[in-house]
């Protein structure tokens, strides 16, 4: 329990039927935002998908999928989707998308291995899109031009809940500023990551930080990426490696930073050879997902996913992601949120 924090004086800004109707707000006028601003359109997603295609998103290499098998398909195993990092590249190549178009949809994952507090839940929420593009976007310029476009719509969607509720006072800046994490590890040596996730994102307010799951200056890497969707060994310019990154913003409930969105380019053939090599698992390159990839069968593209969760958790101020979102927790958590004013739904 050392991982749930419990802010001081904590007050909800709104009672439990009011927030249940400001998240229909929040996720309505949010996906139509996203959608209109990067050209996306709404696919139908998978919970499951099968296993040792290569397809599920692994995480960090070490979280279990939640496993079942199926009667009628001779006991197959099928796995719950940790995210759809992959999956989606497969639908935009399936529906034959041009460059700049691409697909979002509602993706609903179940983490068992999750650390349970304030801001991770076993059960996960996501806004997950995927984006046509070609060689000539492979750049950190093009990432930016991205992220700034996605950001345009957060501060959009701050408005419109303050325009509803005016006593919740946007304070997004105006603009995001972007970090690179090999930066910030030459100018903190002796911070972990999230303590200079913290300084950089309290003083600029919303950050989007380069450059995640390459090895660093020191040798560590910020934070882990799995070496089979993201880009995070190629060149990104000026000396600095990786083509992804995450979206952070200053929590003024908790006082700490918060990730709402992790994005990047896909690995390309030769990027998805570098990085198996770099995280000592080339024999992935047996897996149907990344044989496709290996021949040239999928696209090049850019995506990521937003937590739906989170970011209305942050627009409506609230102290824990319980408050947005049912799902189980252990008791003693639930007694002390209770005894806080933290109503877990």
């Amino acid at each position: 329990m050392s991982n749930l924090q419990i802010p001081s004086g904590y007050k909800p800004l709104l009672n439990e039927k009011e927030t249940e109707h400001a998240i229909v707000l929040i996720k309505e006028f949010f996906q139509l935002s996203l959608s209109t601003e990067l050209s996306l359109t709404r696919v139908t997603a998978p919970l499951f998908v099968e296993s040792g295609l290569g397809i599920n998103d692994d995480l960090n290499g070490v979280e279990r999928p939640v496993r079942f098998p199926v009667k009628d398909m001779g006991e197959r195993q099928l796995e719950i989707v940790h995210s759809l990092a992959k999956w989606k590249r497969l639908k935009v190549a399936e529906l034959g998308l041009g460059r700049g178009f691409g697909i979002y949809t509602d993706m609903n994952a179940i983490r068992a291995d999750e650390d349970l507090d304030n801001l991770h839940s076993l059960y996960v929420d996501q806004w997950d899109w995927e984006l046509h593009i070609d060689e000539r976007d492979r750049t950190v310029m093009f990432l930016k031009e991205t992220v700034a476009k996605l950001y345009s719509c957060l501060k959009q969607t701050e408005f419109y809940i303050y325009d509803k509720y005016e006593h919740i006072e946007p304070i997004l800046p105006e603009h995001i500023t972007f970090v690179y994490a090999d930066d910030l590890q030459r100018r903190y040596p002796d911070k972990t990551p999230k303590e200079r996730e913290a300084i950089v994102t309290k003083e600029h307010g919303a950050v989007f930080l380069i450059g995640i799951g390459g090895k660093l200056p020191d040798g560590s890497i910020h934070d882990g990426r799995a070496p089979d969707y993201d880009d995070w060994i190629t060149e990104s310019g000026d000396g600095h490696r990786g083509l992804n990154g995450d979206i952070l913003v200053w929590n003024p409930v908790l006082q700490s930073a918060m990730e709402l969105s992790s994005m990047g380019i896909r690995v390309s053939p030769e990027s998805l050879k570098a990085q198996l090599a770099e995280r000592g698992c080339p024999e992935r390159a047996e897996l149907d997902f990344h044989k496709k990839l290996l021949s040239g069968k999928l696209p090049q593209t850019l995506g990521g996913g937003i937590g739906q969760s989170r970011l209305c958790m942050y627009f409506l101020r609230k102290a824990h992601i319980g408050e947005i979102q049912v799902s189980t927790w252990p008791d003693d958590m639930r007694s002390k949120c209770a005894k806080a004013g933290i109503k877990l739904l």
